[in-house]
């Protein structure tokens, strides 16, 4: 995948380290020289110390032809004129951070996929963590619904149960799926038959917020 990465800021710079481990060719616009040529002496990449919000850079640096074009600046306004330009360079994949709340329409109405306000998510995440030290990968969705990993053990409501019969003397809540399960290195897809083992890695879809006291039944 050819893919142009604007601004090596903490997420700039994480992103590159981890498309550097594909089989990814990859291209940073960076504005600030310093950490241009820091960048450039770490990985194998193309580097343009430059002003990303300009269609000539863009083309310069290949949009034309960029399977993906991500803008992870701190300031929305460059990171959307770098999305509308690349839209109408017709790249096929456009991602940008978006800083602000509210800013999120402007952007979706370009066709971007957004990752908005990093900060927030990161915030909210560690603070799950603390509340709740058995939930893990935990994802904040739309409105109040979550996705997040729990382990079964000795101590689960759900254990040696199977879906179905969990679903229906509740011990699953309404509004709570179980997408996935890992164990013993393989990831199954659930039915309503799947027996919950000791050990088992749930990914769980929860509709709305749920109470300290209902996760520790379900994951004991």
């Amino acid at each position: 995948m050819y893919m142009i990465i604007v601004g090596v800021g903490e997420i700039g710079r994480s992103l590159v380290e981890i498309a550097s481990k594909g089989t990814n060719d990859l291209v940073v616009i960076e504005e600030n020289r310093e950490k241009a040529e820091n960048i450039s002496r770490e990985y194998d990449l193309g580097i343009y110390t430059a002003d990303a919000a300009s269609q000539d850079v863009l083309l310069e640096a290949g949009a034309d032809r960029a399977d993906a074009l991500v803008a992870t600046t701190s300031d929305d306004a460059t990171n959307l004129m770098v999305m509308t330009l690349g839209r109408e360079l017709s790249v096929p994949s456009l991602v940008s951070v978006v800083n602000q709340s509210g800013h999120s329409k402007l952007f979706r109405a370009q066709g971007v996929n957004v990752m908005e306000h990093p900060e927030d998510l990161v915030a909210e995440h560690l603070y799950n963590a603390i509340q709740r030290p058995k939930i893990k990968d935990f994802i904040p969705l739309s409105g109040e619904a979550r996705v997040f990993k729990a382990t079964v053990s000795t101590d689960s409501s759900i254990l040696d149960t199977t879906l179905e019969q969990a679903k229906k003397s509740r011990a699953l809540p309404e509004g709570i799926l179980i997408v996935a399960i890992e164990r013993e290195g393989q990831t199954l897809v659930p039915s309503g038959s799947t027996k919950l083992e000791e050990g088992d890695s749930l990914t769980i879809f929860a509709k709305e917020f749920l109470s300290g006291e209902t996760l520790s039944k379900i994951t004991g």
